[in-house]
């Protein structure tokens, strides 16, 4: 069912309705594309390896999970024009910036991110382009698309999110609330995309990989030749180790730190162990893949694909007022209550 709100034509959403147009007219092309990338030749380093250093981005309106609004991974061509303007995001896009001043919403759309209006989110627009097909979940197994958690999972999540959503003190914050790693899983592993701050900066040497995440300056360190730790030390976006298969480069984390490992959008055990892909796709793109097998969190190993999109952008210092004002107010309006609920 389509909204009002979907249907109003403003200049803004006009705007982007010529854009998705142009999207449908894209969607021809990409068999020719993807046709190219199959002799395609990456560039090198001097030591013959693929060169993925460079400024990229994975800014989509593409979800880690598929939404029960679409009932197939890949968006028809013919479709997706249309897909693509009735997404909420791009519907909030288009109509968020005519509220006038004064107005006030209701509330009701809250759960997808209105604490921040329009102008302070930057998702991306368009859904996301892997090996040629637009995509309406990174999840590609199982097939519906969602995550199959198990039963032992799901209390572990319940469990950690009543532990990490007390007004006790800040250890009883989220970690992105306290700055300490990005929101939303966007150091990974897998590395998702979230609201903005989609951007990350690859930088490789002969032995190390390393991706410096705009989401709070997150950093992964990831060695070519090594071994894991022991699992005693653990740390945060864990202990990755890269090797190479042919011109893929094949990275494995494990001792995701305790406080990391049972939160965000990918949770992992002690058991657990992410292991993604970086190949280089086209002169544009990154084609990642990931797998989590996790026994205690999940009922079976499932798998996502994604792009890394090259980008002109420049990445900027990420400053965490979460941190800065946005935890100690909470806090302070807590022992507030506390103290009015006691009548003083």
């Amino acid at each position: 069912m389509t909204s009002e709100s979907a249907l109003r034509c403003t200049p803004a959403r006009a705007n982007l309705l010529i854009r998705y147009a142009l999207l449908a007219t894209c969607a021809g092309l990409v068999s020719q594309v993807s046709a190219q990338t199959s002799t395609y030749e990456p560039p090198r380093t001097p030591q013959g390896r693929p060169d993925f250093q460079g400024n990229w981005s994975n800014a989509s309106i593409t979800d880690l999970q598929r939404s029960p609004r679409y009932s197939s991974l890949v968006i028809p061509p013919e479709e997706l024009a249309s897909v693509t303007a009735a997404h909420p995001q791009n519907v909030r896009l288009a109509t968020d910036d005519n509220l006038q001043q004064g107005e006030l919403l209701d509330g009701s759309d809250l759960g997808m991110g209105r604490g921040y209006n329009a102008f302070w989110i930057d998702p991306g627009t368009t859904f996301g382009l892997v090996r040629g097909e637009y995509r309406t979940s990174w999840v590609v197994y199982p097939e519906n698309g969602r995550i199959p958690y198990s039963e032992q999972g799901q209390a572990l999540r319940q469990q950690y999110r009543e532990k990490f959503s007390s007004n006790d003190g800040p250890e009883g914050r989220a970690l992105g609330e306290r700055c300490l790693i990005g929101f939303g899983g966007t150091g990974g592993p897998p590395m998702l995309n979230v609201l903005y701050n989609n951007n990350y900066q690859f930088v490789q040497t002969e032995d190390y990989l390393m991706i410096m995440v705009e989401m709070n300056q997150d950093a992964r360190i990831i060695p070519f030749h090594g071994k894991h730790r022991r699992p005693e030390l653990q740390q945060w976006l864990g202990d990755s180790v890269g090797r190479w298969e042919g011109d893929t480069l094949v990275v494995e984390t494990v001792s995701l730190h305790p406080q990391q490992a049972g939160g965000g959008q990918i949770p992992l055990s002690g058991q657990g162990k992410v292991t993604e892909r970086f190949t280089r796709y086209s002169d544009n793109q990154i084609f990642y893949e990931f797998e989590v097998n996790d026994p205690v969190y999940y009922s079976e190993i499932w798998r996502g694909e994604m792009s890394f999109n090259s980008s002109d952008s420049r990445i900027y210092e990420y400053a965490c007022h979460e941190g800065n004002y946005g935890l100690p107010g909470i806090l302070a309006g807590e022992r507030r209550a506390e103290a009015d609920m006691a009548g003083q």
